[in-house]
């Protein structure tokens, strides 16, 4: 237990470091956020389905926490807006997927890419042997995030995406 103590100092001050990068990274918000004029629960639903494709309404309504009617309400004004598509798959049309129209998804597309142009700049400006580390480093979170238990897609499972 004593070993753990260095370990979890550590861990909160990457944490720290993670938080500061954050705000360097998102100084301003994008015009085109703030031009949405879109509630919470939209904005959710919209990174979403950007994150993860194509959902089922009742797999959107269980990671928002909200109910079913309450999220087919969220999703038709987003449908009405041109920023989310309704489909039903041919193999079965009770099954209602929602994703991303091609308005949507330029939407949001346009705010990573804004995200990852600024972390582009502030990694110009780290040496390249530290890149070699933070590479190391990224590598190693991503294979650590896939195979550990309890981490997993933002909705939910493989069973409520089907």
């Amino acid at each position: 237990m004593k070993d753990e103590l260095p370990r979890i100092k550590r861990i909160e001050r990457i944490l720290q470091f993670t938080d500061s990068i954050f705000k360097q990274l998102l100084p301003t918000v994008p015009r085109e956020l703030l031009e949405l004029d879109l509630t919470m629960t939209q904005l959710k639903v919209v990174l979403l389905l950007f994150l993860n494709g194509p959902v089922r309404v009742s797999a959107l309504a269980l990671e928002l926490g909200v109910s079913l009617p309450t999220t087919t309400g969220v999703i038709d004004r987003l449908v009405e807006r041109g920023i989310v598509m309704r489909e039903e798959p041919a193999e079965d049309r009770r099954v209602v997927l929602c994703r991303l129209s091609e308005q949507g998804h330029s939407l949001v597309s346009g705010m990573w890419t804004y995200t990852r142009n600024r972390a582009r700049e502030l990694l110009k400006g780290v040496p390249s042997l530290q890149l070699v580390l933070i590479e190391k480093t990224l590598k190693e979170l991503t294979r650590t995030r896939a195979t550990s238990p309890g981490v997993q897609d933002v909705v939910g499972t493989e069973e409520t995406k089907q």
